[in-house]
């Protein structure tokens, strides 16, 4: 009786003991938990394991951003120039409620084929896509959270999200700003979208902790266009000045994101004031019909497409190749400091 009530008091204890360690690193204790919620794909998995340079991509742009079968193109070609860049490619999206970190191509292929019917899938949604099984195109803040599971420490985008005009009204700020303020992960953009307030967006970014500095240039670009009108909060120069501040940035335990922010190519900026006309034009639209929290976006990137003849999609594609071109210079510098 006493050996019983001896050995029940010892689980008792292994239990307690348990318990405490995952309150103490709960993401040490869910590790094996975490690992069987989400898929890497081999390439990506081997590159972490090997400190080879990994860039994320996020997918809504795949399904949300082009119509088929360009959006499937210009994802094809952005993972060849980070290849070609000497990093590995790390797509994310949900697709039948997993989370994929690293696309193959007929993976691809159908979250390209599916376009719009994929769920746009910001931070708050993922729990839900994951518990319907459902597709999920991964916003700037789901994928930095998929990205920041695994270890990826650099992820390349277009534009984020920010601050929209009229948020003294409507509140509306995208999570892409709270994600980066609580994710320690370098994100390369061409600014915030032209659709944006960007001087309340810069701030918003200060008040979240988030290092903010413009690459080759003194001022925050504007998506479209290079300049915004704005100064940046600060400058880098090369691959290597943006790996420094991410490696000191980890080596301090800073628990906040950085925003690398690359301006257009200048020979795709010059339509920048036909685009910004353009914009003006969407946003009163959208107010007019009504069109608010994430539809907002897409609704206005597509209108602004229909208004400029497709200009806007052109420097649009141009720009985050470009970014996925620094970006995947960044990582392999990145990745040789480290």
């Amino acid at each position: 009786m006493a050996s019983s009530s001896s050995s029940s008091s010892s689980s008792s204890a292994l239990y307690r003991i348990s318990n405490l360690q995952n309150h103490i690193s709960p993401l040490e204790a869910n590790n094996k938990h975490l690992k069987s919620l989400v898929k890497v794909s081999p390439e990506v998995s081997e590159a972490i394991s090997n400190g080879r340079a990994v860039v994320a991509l996020e997918s809504t742009i795949i399904s949300h951003g082009m119509p088929y079968p360009q959006n499937l193109q210009t994802a094809k070609e952005v993972e060849s120039i980070v290849r070609e860049n000497g990093a590995v490619p790390a797509t994310i999206a949900i697709l039948n409620g997993v989370p994929c970190i690293g696309l193959n191509e007929e993976e691809l292929e159908r979250l390209a084929s599916l376009g719009k019917s994929v769920q746009k899938t910001a931070g708050r949604d993922i729990a839900y896509v994951v518990a319907t099984r459902g597709n999920g195109a991964t916003t700037v803040s789901a994928t930095l959270f998929f990205a920041s599971m695994v270890g990826i420490q650099v992820f390349v985008t277009g534009g984020i999200g920010g601050v929209h005009r009229h948020a003294n009204h409507s509140m509306d700020i995208s999570s892409d700003l709270t994600a980066l303020g609580r994710t320690p992960i370098a994100v390369i953009s061409a600014g915030v979208k032209s659709i944006l307030d960007i001087p309340k967006t810069l701030e918003y970014l200060e008040t979240q902790h988030v290092y903010v500095a413009a690459y080759k240039s003194d001022e925050f670009p504007a998506f479209f266009t290079e300049k915004s009108g704005c100064k940046a909060p600060s400058r880098v120069d090369s691959p290597e000045d943006c790996a420094r501040v991410i490696d000191a940035n980890m080596k301090l335990n800073r628990q906040a994101g950085i925003l690398f922010a690359v301006p257009i190519p200048k020979q795709h900026s010059a339509a920048g004031n036909l685009i910004e006309s353009a914009t003006q034009r969407a946003l009163t639209e959208a107010r007019e019909k009504n069109v608010t929290g994430n539809a907002e976006t897409p609704f206005l990137l597509a209108r602004v497409n229909e208004l400029t003849g497709g200009t806007s999609l052109a420097a649009n594609i141009a720009l985050v190749k470009n970014n996925a071109l620094i970006g995947s210079q960044i990582a392999v510098a990145l990745s040789q400091l480290m």
